[in-house]
């Protein structure tokens, strides 16, 4: 079996980022390595031992083009609903709340938010599939 360790996404500035992440998700920097030309910043929390991994290109003076093959992170959250208020009420921008139910049945309650550098998230209530 394989497990998953962490997802790896390029951001422009360190701390921008670190603090959203920090802020948004209670993400705290596990470790930073710090090279020539790039700096990784692994996050995490204590939910669980995947991480997300900041890429810090320090010759990148432009955002990234994040083109059309990125689909999104997600969070599972214990309420959404007063999620979606912290976030609105922190500045983030959150899209708006959403109840999924193709077939008449909530499968799903979400909402999306970008991150500093346009990366998609969806933040979901804990439920179902979903925990």
């Amino acid at each position: 079996m394989a497990k998953a360790i962490h997802a790896m996404i390029r951001v422009l500035d360190e701390k921008r980022s670190a603090a959203f992440y920090e802020g948004a998700f209670g993400l705290q920097i596990a470790e930073r390595l710090d090279f020539e030309s790039f700096t990784l910043v692994y996050l995490s929390n204590a939910e669980n031992s995947f991480e997300l991994e900041l890429t810090v290109n320090k010759s990148q003076t432009e955002p990234y083009d994040l083109g059309n093959g990125y689909g999104h992170l997600a969070f599972c959250v214990d309420d959404v609903v007063a999620e979606h208020k912290r976030f609105e009420a922190a500045g983030y921008a959150p899209r708006k709340l959403v109840d999924f139910a193709p077939d008449g049945e909530v499968i799903a309650r979400f909402f999306f938010v970008q991150d500093p550098d346009g990366y998609e998230i969806e933040v979901l209530q804990k439920a179902g599939r979903y925990h």
